[in-house]
């Protein structure tokens, strides 16, 4: 569908904005930094003013300088020098530090202001993107009155303010009766409800429920973070919610839109009623550049380009849209020279005034009679139609010939798409996510192995991979099934008013732009170089060692489990080597049996916490003689055992620890003196002790186990009264129940990792190490082993 343009008149559009005063807000972003590169370069007269929040401890100059050091101003940087550039730091360019929500006195003099200041997400929650787009409208029209001159104000939108619709939109106000300064103060208290919801007591059991589920073996403040971090999210997606829900009730296809639409309202009312001269720039999808500053100009992925990538890395094997629907893409250089042309061409205005016209409207009072509003669509659907199927073959083509690298040795093949339709596009990804949850649940249920841990890899992978298919599905789905045509008939009477002589990069007629052309050597080679180097994925298993030689320091530590990272053993099978030596042989069925009957207890306690279950399981020791266990344990049966279950690569590396100067600690959650075989090998021995009354054990615990956070809290306080620096140290273990003490510690290794531990490893990138014992060999013949009953500095004993 084409709408006809009207006549215009050649050389009837002003090109020029002279010596005129500017208000920039928005300059940091991907169209405000291009609008401010082509007032340096192009409107060499001008003054700029820049609304810039000061942000992460840099003041708004510093975030200025910093901005005219990126690409966008290259060429402009080069062509006038770096004594040029300083003058325009301190001569041309004015920056006023504040946000749009708390705006100070603004100039009084200005002679156009540029808003192009929003939020650049789709789907932020309702009252950030309220806030953001509507309140930060409201503050800066307000301000704008408040300062009592009469600027132009070129009000730059979107676009899809025309909701959901088919057919023509055209380039006037919208026509809507909402009451949108009712909406925005429901949508900053949709926040405190949805607060209010997530602290019911009924909410918050299932966070804690959540939590424990997945963080309980870790301790109760890891619980406790978890189940706060699922409040949060849970608010943060509610919100989320709301804006798409309410949006779409009122006929907009998403919260940026709807807020993007009351803030021309905003204008509107608070600015344009008032008699003041107002004009509406609404692009559709911005772009990198065709030609200024120069071919495929791009400030990080915009709206297009998430699909792009997700295509070209094979994650969308089927596209949700309607292949004669229109992309309604346009070149960021086309946007702003309408914006600046708009600028320049208040409505009004005699197309004979010269270039100085603007001047004269410095500090002019209002006109008791101001022109309308005019609008004017940034868009090629009308002009110069894109549709999908366009698209995708525009796609394909490219990167058949130009795949992204799947690793060191194949590229990703691209898929094809048949458009089966949103729904089971959808439903594909339901299925495929309920299958990728069965497969995680089976895995973390296996023993942790090489192979085990190389697929659950591949499941966070998936997961992450479906989750953002999903998310792309959810955002795009109504700008990649729309059937709405942006009327331009102003915009192209504008651009057929440029003089003859006006340079072409100046221009805006969408009918030039041969897509294919821009998409196969402009646009896609632009934003793959920008992924080169985060294209190729690690391998599947996803594990780091860390094989560097140890820096020698005496101010770190290495802290190293005892069970199943030390021993390839546990305390049950402790518990059986002390019940082995000495023990009757007819008393053995019946220990068997006790053991065998309370597993499931100790099972369960184990999966709840590891403190419950080392309480449960050491009160088998009740009744032994304290002698009875110091003997045992001397004896050379034991000593024997102890060496034949320790693993040589963890006996390696204590050797490797020790020669770099680094103190070594063995910590257990067990008894301390069932480690003394091999406690010489340590400076500390940190472990539990047995009550005891009248030399005979009782099977309590003199002091709690030092398992999961007591153990981390341990360590923090050790490690402040030795002077040790734990950024710098080394931590193995084997347990989830680890975490909370390893992620403490600048290098931390999961050793023979259960599934769970093995999960956050490989998330964080940390070492994974598999040690294992050699069939029929023992410690005993290595220059370690120890000598039967040494002791080391505190055995049996918490530091």
């Amino acid at each position: 569908m084409t709408v006809p343009a009207p006549s215009s008149v050649p050389g009837s559009t002003v090109t020029s904005l002279g010596s005129a005063h500017v208000l920039l807000t928005g300059g940091t972003g991907f169209v405000g930094q291009a609008i401010l590169e082509r007032l340096l370069s192009s409107h060499p007269d001008t003054t700029v003013t820049l609304l810039i929040r000061p942000k992460a401890g840099t003041s708004a100059l510093a975030r200025l300088r910093h901005l005219l050091k990126k690409p966008v101003f290259a060429s402009w940087r080069e062509r006038v020098g770096a004594d040029e550039v300083e003058r325009a730091l301190t001569e041309r360019l004015r920056v006023v530090e504040s946000s749009l929500g708390a705006l100070p006195a603004l100039p009084s003099d200005l002679d156009v202001v540029i808003h192009s200041a929003s939020t650049v997400s789709f789907d932020p929650p309702i009252d950030q993107a309220f806030d953001t787009n509507v309140g930060g409208a409201v503050g800066l029209y307000e301000a704008l009155v408040a300062a009592g001159g009469d600027p132009h104000v070129v009000h730059v939108s979107t676009a899809y303010v025309g909701g959901i619709r088919k057919g023509v939109f055209p380039e006037a106000a919208l026509r809507h009766d909402v009451d949108w300064r009712a909406e925005h103060a429901a949508a900053r208290d949709a926040r405190a409800r949805v607060e209010a919801a997530s602290r019911q007591p009924e909410t918050l059991r299932g966070f804690l429920a959540e939590g424990r589920a997945g963080h309980g073996k870790t301790g109760p403040q890891a619980v406790a973070a978890a189940a706060e971090e699922a409040r949060v999210a849970w608010v943060a997606a509610r919100l989320v919610d709301y804006g798409r829900t309410r949006a779409e009730t009122l006929g907009w296809t998403d919260v940026y839109t709807l807020t993007k639409a009351f803030a021309e309202r905003a204008a509107e009312q608070i600015w344009a009623a008032e008699g003041h001269r107002l004009s509406v720039v609404r692009p559709a999808i911005v772009e990198s550049a065709l030609r200024h500053p120069y071919p495929g100009w791009i400030d990080g992925f915009k709206v297009a380009d998430p699909l792009i990538m997700s295509y070209a890395r094979g994650l969308l094997p089927e596209f949700p849209g309607v292949p004669d629907s229109v992309l309604d893409i346009v070149p960021v250089d086309y946007v702003v020279n309408v914006i600046l042309a708009v600028a320049a061409n208040p409505a009004g205005a005699s197309s004979a005034r010269d270039d100085d016209a603007v001047d004269a409207a410095a500090g002019a009072a209002a006109p008791a009679s101001a022109p309308e509003p005019q609008y004017f669509h940034v868009a090629s659907g009308n002009s110069n139609p894109f549709p999908i199927l366009r698209m995708f073959d525009n796609l394909k083509t490219f990167f058949t010939a130009n795949p992204l690298p799947r690793d060191e040795h194949t590229n990703i093949p691209v898929p094809t798409w048949d458009f089966p339709g949103v729904r089971k596009v959808e439903g594909a990804i339901r299925t495929a996510q309920r299958a990728n949850d069965w497969r995680e649940r089976v895995l973390v249920r296996l023993p942790s192995t090489t192979r085990t841990r190389t697929a659950l890899t591949g499941v966070q992978t998936r997961r992450a991979d479906l989750e953002s298919l999903q998310s792309l599905t959810d955002l795009y789905r109504h700008y990649v099934q729309s059937e709405i045509i942006f009327d331009d008939r102003r915009t192209r009477a504008l651009h057929d008013g440029l003089p003859e002589e006006a340079p072409a990069d100046i221009g805006f007629d969408v009918t030039d732009i041969d897509w294919e052309d821009y998409f196969q050597t402009v646009h896609f080679p632009s934003i793959t170089a920008m992924t080169r180097a985060f294209s190729v994925r690690p391998a599947a298993a996803g594990a780091v060692l860390d094989a560097r030689a140890l820096p020698q320091r005496t101010d770190v530590v290495a802290v190293f489990d005892l069970e199943g990272t030390v021993l390839d053993s546990n305390i049950v099978e402790q518990y059986l080597w002390v019940r082995s030596n000495g023990f009757r042989k007819a008393a053995w069925p019946a220990e068997v049996a006790s053991l065998l009957t309370g597993l499931p207890a100790y099972l369960r306690a184990e999966g709840r916490d590891r403190g419950e279950f080392i309480r449960a399981f050491l009160r088998r020791y009740a009744g032994m003689p304290v002698s009875r266990l110091k003997g045992v344990v001397r004896s050379a049966g034991y000593a024997e055992t102890v060496r034949r279950h320790t693993l040589p690569e963890a006996l390696a590396r204590i050797a490797e620890h020790r020669a770099a100067g680094h103190r070594t600690v063995l910590v257990t959650g067990s008894i301390g003196t069932l480690a003394t075989p091999i406690a010489h090998l340590f400076d500390e021995v940190v472990a539990s002790t047995m009550h005891e009354r009248d030399g005979v054990l009782t099977g309590y615990l003199a002091q709690p186990p030092l398992v999961d956070e007591a153990r981390a809290a341990w360590l923090a306080q050790w490690a402040l009264e030795e002077g040790i620096d734990l950024t710098g140290s080394y931590g193995y273990g084997d347990s989830h129940a680890d975490l909370a003490w390893l992620e403490m510690l600048g290098n931390p290794s999961a050793v023979n990792p259960d599934a769970n531990l093995a999960r956050e490893a490989l998330r964080r990138r940390w070492s994974i190490r598999d040690w294992s014992r050699a069939r029929g060999s023992s410690a005993s013949g290595t220059s370690t082993a120890p000598a039967v009953g040494t002791t080391s500095k505190g055995e049996g004993d918490r530091v």
